[in-house]
């Protein structure tokens, strides 16, 4: 059985100066990878997937092949170490057997999304990623993109952050700085949310600053629970508290277990929250 590290080692190239891919640039260089292949046969379709130069490999987005016996016939990533190389037993990084999951996910349909936890090539760090796959012939096509997850830890630095920052500006400048989804309050999955406790209503939501000045109390998870209305009520008797919940992740776009930790400032309750393994 092939180990992980065997394959990690091969992969930890030196960090190159790339920026993180989206979800909808990882979609369309996928879609573009699969007409090419379709209109190109698959030896040409290879040479292009395997040039690091070429157009196939873009910040930090590349295409791979596999064929439906687990062997790697092109990888953007790193093509002379991969290519030949049979991965069909290795493991992620949380043990599962994801090569085998792309094949047999593209068995019962031409097309699927698997999600496993792999090296990313620019930050060298082992992230959680999500790919597209498609069944080309006998061959499996993929384009995947890094879904990095912040922790407990930084769910509590980016809120002490913020209630530092609203306690010295005030909650009209910190409302319009959590909404800045340019700002720092806003990177990857970890994001600001501001409540007015007099109204119930949004005062910022970085993830969706469309959702200031709407209703807050009344919002129900896709489980059907009144999350903000928890907040609310614990904050009665604390000055700080946690609710759990399940929420659409903004990196990933899948609904997923998420744990916010809330404070009262003022007139305010501020929250940051990270999603759950």
């Amino acid at each position: 059985m092939l180990v992980l590290a065997s394959m990690l080692a091969a992969l930890a190239l030196p960090a190159v100066a790339a920026e993180r891919a989206t979800p909808r640039e990882a979609r369309s260089l996928f879609e573009q990878a699969v007409q090419y292949m379709q209109d190109n046969g698959a030896e040409r379709a290879f040479a292009a997937f395997n040039n690091q130069k070429g157009k196939f490999v873009r910040k930090d987005l590349y295409v791979f092949v596999i064929d439906d016996k687990g062997v790697y016939h092109a990888s953007g990533a790193a093509p002379e170490a991969l290519v030949g190389m049979n991965v069909l037993d290795t493991t992620d990084a949380a043990g599962n057997p994801l090569f085998r999951q792309m094949i047999d996910a593209t068995r019962q349909a031409d097309e699927a999304t698997v999600r496993y936890m792999w090296l990313n090539r620019v930050t060298n760090k082992i992230e959680p990623k999500v790919s597209y796959v498609r069944k080309i012939g006998h061959y499996v096509l993929g384009v995947g993109y890094s879904a990095p997850r912040a922790s407990a830890e930084d769910a509590r630095a980016m809120l002490q952050r913020a209630v530092a920052f609203a306690q010295a500006q005030g909650p009209d400048k910190a409302a319009a700085a959590f909404n800045d989804r340019g700002g720092e309050f806003v990177k990857d999955d970890l994001y600001v949310f501001m409540v007015d406790l007099a109204s119930g209503r949004f005062q910022a939501m970085g993830m969706n600053p469309a959702l200031s000045g709407t209703d807050a109390i009344g919002l129900h998870d896709a489980a059907g629970h009144a999350l903000v209305a928890e907040m609310v009520e614990k904050l009665k008797s604390a000055d700080e508290a946690s609710v759990e919940y399940v929420w659409r992740n903004p990196v990933t776009n899948a609904v997923e277990k998420k744990r916010s930790y809330v404070r009262k400032v003022g007139g305010s309750l501020i929250g940051v929250g990270h999603y759950l393994d």
